[in-house]
C-alpha cells in the first residue's frame, strides 16, 4: 500500500428509519382523532385535508423524537451545532400535522423549516407494484406512482434519489431526516380510500 496517498471521505448525512411500537401508533391515532385547525394553506402539498395535531404533555417528543435526535447525532451529526447562539437551546417539536391524501393528490418537491423533520405513514391503501401496473406507468423506466422520494446531490453534483415503494409494510414506519432534505410524495390512483400520514418539524425551543 502506498503510504504517500491520503484518502478523504467527506461527511455525508442521511436519515433514520424507525418502526413505531404499538403504543406509539395508538397514541398517534388518538392525536389524529383530536386533530385541530386546518393546515393545508401552510403546506406545499396539493392535498385537501391537512390538520394540526397536539402532542399532549410532549409525550411523543420526549419518548420518540428526542431519542431520535440523539441517535441522529451519533450516526451523522448534531445539526443544531451548525447554528451559532450565545446561549444553549434545547430541541422541541415546533409543529405536527396529519395529511389525508386522496387519489390524484400529491406533494411536490419541497423541504421543511426547523432542524429535523419526520414523516410517519399511518394508513396506506395501495401497493406500489399494483399502482405501477396502471397503463400509463407500466412501461416507465422510472416508476413512481404512489411513491415517496428523497432528492439530493452527490459529491459530483449528480442528482440522486431514494424511492420508498409504499405499501402496507410501511404502515407505522417513520422516516427522520434533516429538515432541508428535499422530498416529494407522488399521487396514487383507482382507490377511494385515503392515505393517512403524519409530518412534523423539530427546532430550537426558544
Amino acid at each position: 500500500m502506498d503510504s504517500n496517498i491520503n484518502v478523504f471521505r467527506p461527511p455525508v448525512l442521511g436519515w433514520l428509519e424507525k418502526k413505531l411500537s404499538d403504543q406509539e401508533v395508538l397514541y398517534l391515532w388518538d392525536c389524529i382523532s383530536k386533530s385541530g385547525e386546518e393546515h393545508s394553506s401552510n403546506l406545499a402539498g396539493n392535498i385537501q385535508g391537512s390538520y394540526l395535531l397536539n402532542d399532549k404533555d410532549d409525550w411523543f417528543f420526549q419518548n420518540t423524537l428526542s431519542p431520535l435526535c440523539e441517535r441522529y447525532s451519533e450516526e451523522f451529526d448534531n445539526l443544531g451545532n451548525r447554528y451559532q447562539f450565545d446561549n444553549w437551546y434545547p430541541y422541541s417539536l415546533q409543529k405536527m400535522w396529519v395529511n389525508f391524501q386522496n387519489q390524484g393528490e400529491f406533494n411536490p418537491v419541497h423541504d421543511h423549516g426547523g432542524i429535523y423533520s419526520f414523516v410517519i405513514w399511518m394508513q396506506i391503501p395501495t401497493e406500489f407494484k399494483e399502482q405501477n401496473e396502471l397503463h400509463f406507468a407500466k412501461k416507465s423506466n422510472s416508476p413512481r406512482v404512489s411513491a415517496f422520494e428523497f432528492s439530493y446531490m452527490d459529491i459530483l453534483g449528480v442528482p440522486c434519489g431514494q424511492v420508498y415503494q409504499l405499501g402496507k409494510k410501511f404502515e407505522g414506519v417513520m422516516l427522520f431526516f434533516p429538515a432541508k432534505l428535499q422530498h416529494q410524495v407522488y399521487p396514487f390512483f383507482n382507490c377511494n380510500e385515503q392515505r393517512i400520514s403524519i409530518s412534523g418539524n423539530i427546532g430550537f425551543g426558544f
